[in-house]
């Protein structure tokens, strides 16, 4: 299970996790699930075309995110943002099918950005993962007193001057490039569950920003590490775990806060009892 080709599986999914769960975390805060699941399967369209024209997919992957990202936060601007979203899924979607039928043979890359390839990984990637991973972690440490004032105070955040439209295309700008990095590793379809699941969880745990980071990063790791030994031990796809994990983290939260409401009733009718 630590040798061999899952050394750079290993590597690589701790990388993607700890991206995956700080950026996932705003993602929450920020109410941008919509985007943040809209760009990675709109980008397909962009491997597609790349595979179609014989440029390296991960080039047209990238492009395809980054214009998807600049798209919504433009448009959604002018017009209801989930309407702008949904209708820029549809579009690249419908941009990957023309491509995709267009190809005279099959392509298993192209299949890989759908479902990911995790243990199919190089060294090589591992490299180019690392360093855009490193820039989406350094983008998100320059903006994050921004991000965090115009997710929580949006009021307080235009009264201190700053521009919540360029904040919200920055950001977008971020999911783009996780895209871009996480996308060949646990696939369009499943990424998603990646950004979405343990920040949510983490999220329920505790109200405290600070720690609600930290823990979607150390969910995202176990999500990852547990779905990469699930996967090796039962020769299963690696995104059908990292799906299942994520949604049971979730499912785990809301189970806590529930319990937690639960005994907050309870004290508080002991204590007036105690009181009268």
């Amino acid at each position: 299970m630590f040798s061999g080709f899952m050394v750079n599986a290993w590597e690589i999914g701790t990388v993607v996790a700890i991206v995956a769960g700080v950026v996932g975390f705003f993602v929450v805060l920020r109410g941008a699930a919509f985007p943040a699941h809209a760009i990675p399967k709109g980008a397909f369209a962009g491997a597609a075309g790349a595979n179609l024209i014989g440029v390296n997919p991960l080039v047209g992957l990238g492009v395809m995110s980054f214009l998807a990202a600049l798209g919504i936060s433009s448009l959604g601007r002018r017009g209801r943002a989930d309407a702008v979203t949904a209708l820029a899924l549809v579009m690249m979607l419908a941009l990957g099918a023309a491509f995709v039928s267009q190809s005279t043979e099959y392509e298993p890359q192209i299949f890989s950005l759908l479902f990911g390839e995790v243990l199919g990984v190089s060294s090589g990637q591992l490299t180019t993962v690392a360093i855009l991973g490193a820039v989406c972690i350094t983008a998100v440490a320059v903006l994050y007193k921004r991000l965090m004032l115009t997710s929580l105070l949006p009021e307080m955040a235009a009264a201190r001057g700053v521009r919540p439209f360029g904040i919200e295309m920055a950001f977008l700008v971020i999911v783009a490039g996780v895209t871009t990095m996480t996308v060949p590793v646990v696939g369009a379809l499943l990424m998603f569950a990646l950004m979405i699941g343990p920040p949510a969880a983490a999220r329920c745990l505790t109200d405290r920003p600070g720690r609600a980071l930290l823990g979607s990063v150390v969910i995202a790791l176990v999500t990852v590490w547990a779905a990469l030994a699930c996967a090796y031990a039962m020769n299963w796809p690696v995104g059908f775990f990292v799906g299942i994990f994520g949604a049971a983290w979730y499912g785990v939260g809301r189970t806590y806060i529930s319990w937690s409401r639960h005994a907050s009733t309870r004290r508080f009718r002991s204590m007036r009892m105690d009181g009268t």
